[in-house]
């Protein structure tokens, strides 16, 4: 007996015992997932994510609030508030960094270098951190790590207007990788462009660009934070960053080859590699 179909938000909030008051709810679910397997499996997967979340971050659930968020909620401003709307303020705050925590927790296993997302870990300004922070949340997905497929011939088109940079659909299949597509990220108060790759083995690699905030190193400098590895520098005005888990030699010769391919970048030699 088919029971529909049950979408993401009902079947998370049976995966979080939300559905317990809600039995006729909770029992639609379950019958469906019996007769559908794989998605009982990913309802298992979410569950043993949130399980990890939780005990990983148990620690932080008794730590005081930090003083940058205590003052916001006591400042003048927040005061003149309701009293509604303080809290409002105060639940989006710690939301925001639940969300924060999960993403983390989720795609860097415990044991790694501190996720790319405080930027101060690492010597490379924040865009690059934003660029390897994008890249270890959308390289692990299976079916929905690029917004638009390679095949799809507006995709440089799209990205060029959005960011309002020339974006080149690198050829780096002479170095093993075919290009699986693209997609347009939020990024401060501007947006950026990202390219995926794949190699025959499935490792994926990608190419972050968009306008550098200002004064920014124009230099051509390497990173490493974890088993990922990070090539970085701007050209005319754009900024790139390289990221992938791949030695460091490898990871170069695919730079220099972007570099070379840049649509400003003339005679003009690959610059080695820099610290």
């Amino acid at each position: 007996m088919e029971h529909g179909t049950i979408d993401d938000e009902l079947l998370s909030a049976w995966v979080d015992g939300e559905l317990d008051n809600r039995p006729e709810d909770r029992q639609r679910v379950e019958a469906w997932l019996r007769e559908h397997p794989q998605e009982a499996a990913r309802a298992r997967q979410w569950a043993a994510d949130r399980d990890a979340l939780l005990e990983r971050f148990a620690a932080q659930l008794d730590e005081p609030v930090p003083p940058r968020f205590r003052a916001l909620l006591l400042s003048p401003a927040a005061r003149s508030q309701r009293p509604w709307l303080r809290a409002a303020m105060a639940a989006g705050l710690l939301l925001a960094g639940g969300l924060i925590g999960a993403l983390v927790g989720r795609h860097w296993p415990a044991g790694e270098a501190a996720a790319p997302l405080a930027a101060s870990g690492g010597s490379g300004s924040g865009w690059v951190q934003r660029a390897a922070y994008a890249h270890s949340v959308y390289v692990p997905e299976p079916r929905h790590a690029v917004e638009v497929k390679a095949q799809e011939e507006h995709l440089a088109r799209w990205l060029t207007r959005r960011i309002d940079l020339p974006v080149k659909l690198f050829d780096l299949r002479d170095q093993g990788f075919e290009l699986i597509g693209g997609r347009l990220l939020p990024d401060g108060a501007g947006k950026s462009a990202q390219l995926m790759y794949q190699d025959a083995q499935g490792t994926r690699i990608t190419v972050y660009l968009r306008k550098p905030e200002q004064p920014t190193d124009a230099a051509f400098r390497y990173e490493q934070q974890g088993e990922m590895g990070l090539f970085y520098w701007v050209e005319s005005g754009a900024g790139y960053a390289l990221v992938g888990a791949l030695p460091k030699e490898r990871l170069l010769a695919l730079a220099q080859e972007i570099y070379r391919q840049h649509p400003q970048s003339g005679a003009s030699p690959a610059p080695a590699a820099s610290r």
